[in-house]
């Protein structure tokens, strides 16, 4: 069988494809790579379809082991990576024979690396998903030191050339925003703070939703909401009025207001950032 077992896992290292979609009136949330491009493009350069299972690496420090002749390409957060003690290239696809030890050090910069193995990992699908949702404890547990992860057969070769270029994650974001469904619950004051004032990431943040800190959001409308649906993106103002970005892992319902939503497209940027990283918002139909 071929497979990798995980002599090391790093902090925090999960396994994670595109997500379950289309159980939200169940509770269950989409979940899937926060860095859903990172992810593609690292299953392109490894010869799988878009949605194969791979590795979401967090800060790097994954150590691991081939047990047959492996094709790995290495995406995201840029992390030296060594095969066989060799140095190695990420964005590129990367030849591995059996029992070599591939090695991936500290991300030194962005926050998640994604490793794709050709065949994809094979772990069980729980809802037609490998991904590890860590609300809801849905698909595998979290990689640990010692687990030993199958591989799927492949399906195709690696492409003979691929010269797209990816910077390395921003310094600074600027998300666009799309106001609504309850920017009506906040100051005009609130609304105007959210496009002009800098955020940066607090250390709360993780799959589940980006916490930033920053001047606070205030109200014009008090009380409180039902539940109500949450995607992707929302931003949540709860009752310190600071903005929660909801990531992957999010709640599908929510009781506090939801003053925008960030545009998808930049979702994936906001995944890649560390804590302290600086954080302005523009509205969407400006651009």
């Amino acid at each position: 069988m071929r497979a990798l077992e995980i002599i090391r896992a790093g902090v925090r290292t999960t396994v994670q494809d595109l997500g379950r979609p289309g159980y939200a009136h169940l509770g269950v949330s989409r979940s899937g790579a926060l860095d859903a491009g990172a992810l593609r493009r690292a299953n392109r350069l490894a010869g799988n379809p878009p949605g194969a299972a791979g590795l979401e690496i967090t800060l790097g420090g994954l150590r691991a082991r081939a047990t047959g002749a492996l094709t790995l390409a290495l995406t995201g957060a840029p992390c030296p990576i060594t095969v066989g003690r060799r140095p190695a290239d990420p964005e590129l696809p990367l030849a591995v024979p059996a029992g070599a030890v591939i090695e991936i050090g500290h991300a030194t910069a962005g926050l998640r690396a994604y490793l794709a193995v050709g065949g994809g990992i094979a772990v069980p699908p729980v809802l037609g998903s490998r991904s590890t949702d860590t609300l809801s404890g849905l698909g595998p547990a979290p990689v640990r030191d010692g687990d030993v992860l199958p591989v799927g057969p492949v399906t195709a070769p690696p492409p003979g050339v691929d010269v797209a270029p990816h910077p390395p994650p921003p310094a600074a974001l600027c998300l666009r925003v799309w106001f609504g469904p309850r920017d009506d619950w906040f100051t005009a004051a609130a609304r105007h703070t959210l496009l002009s004032a800098e955020y940066r990431v607090s250390p709360q943040t993780d799959r589940v939703g980006a916490r930033l800190t920053g001047p606070a959001l205030d109200r014009a409308v008090d009380g409180e909401l039902p539940s109500e649906g949450l995607v992707l993106g929302a931003i949540q103002v709860p009752a310190d009025g600071q903005p929660l970005v909801f990531l992957a892992d999010h709640p599908t319902t929510g009781g506090y207001p939801v003053i925008g939503v960030v545009d998808p497209s930049d979702v994936d940027r906001l995944g890649q950032a560390r804590p302290g990283t600086p954080v302005r918002f523009s509205p969407a139909a400006a651009r």
